[in-house]
């Protein structure tokens, strides 16, 4: 068993206990940024004349062997190493002798752990955000084509007031933009080197902090050692921004659920994005969009655990904190994927332009429009909400929308009706006269697009 102590210990550790506490199985991810952690380590001890230039070229040339052969598969992440840390150590001093020896000096396995795990999320949170930068502006494509594709918008899941395809899709920008501030807000916090901090309490030896905070990208040192250990906050927001990312995901994708059933029929889902029964064969089910709003409790699931993993740790570090990585990998993979997919499916799927509109129009979603009508030619909003109401009654009885009403019913009802109510109720007139920003109207939209444009070519703090 390869372990970094055992001199306070007279037996060996037993096999079970070992298994339990080691790391290796998980921790061998972050392989990369541990190698990349070490080299400016050892970098800055040279500065600081705590190694020789010697020994400084012969470990970075070391670790430079040892990511080589892991990544062209010559050396192996086995088990027999407890945690990462001694796979690159033992492998570093059994390459080039007792200089390996001088890596760990100044630095505790709790500081190369806290660094390692935001290297790494620093890395997930920078793909993810490119993920969704992709989705939006798939997005984009998409609410440009459908500026004028007329849909039912809806309130308790009711047929409520016309809007755009545009119009709807556009909401979920917004949400993924957001999703994609909050990851920028996270980078800014947790942007700060903490290597150097020692098991908590710093080291005697004299490190530059700063020094190693430029090399490896971090905006300067944590402030405090204790802290810089045992800090997983940034996981925890991150694992939350995840969370929310798959909740926005998770209501679209309920939404195309419903649009894609035989009795909407808004959408059909591409056949590479659906699969069918092993019984059913008319089956076409939307498993991609089911899999991603299932998906959305195993992440939730992951903010839940370290959250209460957390919640009682005393000051410094505890191995408690090991356990949120497992649980934060399994998340920023499966939110990479689902964001992925989702983005294939959404791109790929036909849109029955037909359907939401003769939905919109059988729906009633232009009766406020109606309302509209009597109270602009002097009838008060309470009497034409009643008014309203009895056409949409009688169109209800006879099974028709009110654009298909005759003048005369619409007069027998009210004689301030006159022909112009047709145009008044008409799709695009209900969508056209809402130009306020932020409405579905076109110019509306437009202007909306083209901030969205500048927007996706604004630079996250990390570009």
């Amino acid at each position: 068993m390869a372990q970094l102590w055992g001199g306070r210990f007279t037996k060996e550790t037993d096999q079970l206990v070992y298994n339990f506490n080691a790391s290796i199985s998980f921790d061998k991810k972050f392989y990369k940024q541990d190698i990349a952690g070490s080299r400016a380590h050892v970098k800055m001890l040279a500065k600081q004349g705590i190694l020789t230039e010697e020994e400084r070229d012969a470990i970075l040339q070391g670790l430079d062997g040892i990511e080589r052969d892991v990544e062209n598969g010559t050396l192996e992440i086995t088990s027999e190493y407890e945690d990462i840390h001694s796979f690159v150590e033992a492998n570093l001093i059994q390459r080039i002798g007792d200089a390996g020896k001088k890596l760990h000096t100044g630095r505790s396995r709790n500081d190369q752990v806290a660094l390692d795990m935001k290297l790494y999320t620093r890395d997930e949170l920078i793909a993810i955000d490119g993920e969704l930068k992709e989705l939006l502006s798939e997005l984009l494509n998409l609410m440009e084509e459908h500026i004028g594709t007329y849909m039912p918008g809806f309130t308790h899941l009711q047929k409520a007031q016309p809007i755009t395809l545009a119009h709807h899709i556009g909401a979920y920008f917004e949400m993924f933009k957001r999703d994609r501030g909050r990851l920028g807000d996270i980078y800014r916090r947790m942007n700060y080197c903490p290597l150097g901090s020692g098991a908590l309490a710093g080291t005697t030896y004299p490190l530059d902090r700063e020094y190693t905070a430029i090399l490896l990208g971090f905006d300067g040192p944590t402030l405090n050692s204790m802290d810089s250990v045992s800090d997983r906050d940034y996981l925890i927001e991150l694992l939350s921004a995840l969370s929310t990312v798959m909740m926005h995901m998770s209501r679209f994708s309920e939404e195309i659920i419903i649009w894609n059933s035989n009795e909407y029929q808004f959408v059909e889902l591409d056949d590479a994005y659906s699969t069918g029964s092993s019984i059913m064969p008319q089956k076409k089910n939307p498993d991609i969009a089911e899999l991603v709003r299932g998906k959305t409790g195993r992440v939730y699931g992951a903010l839940m655990s370290l959250l209460t993993t957390m919640k009682g740790l005393p000051l410094a570090y505890n191995k408690d904190m090991q356990e949120d990585k497992e649980l934060s990998f399994d998340a920023m993979d499966t939110v990479k994927g689902c964001i992925a997919l989702f983005r294939g499916m959404v791109s790929t799927m036909r849109v029955r332009k037909d359907r939401m509109e003769n939905s919109a129009k059988n729906g009633f979603t232009n009766a406020t429009d109606a309302a509209d009508y009597l109270v602009n030619h002097g009838v008060p909003f309470r009497d034409a909400h009643g008014i309203v109401g009895r056409l949409v009654l009688h169109c209800l009885e006879k099974g028709i929308s009110l654009d298909e009403m005759s003048l005369a019913e619409f007069r027998e009802i009210s004689p301030v009706f006159e022909e112009d109510i047709y145009d008044a109720i008409s799709l695009k007139t209900c969508v056209e006269k809402r130009t306020t920003i932020g409405a579905p109207g076109k110019a509306a939209m437009e202007a909306v697009i083209r901030q969205e444009k500048q927007y996706l070519e604004e630079k996250q703090p990390w570009e």
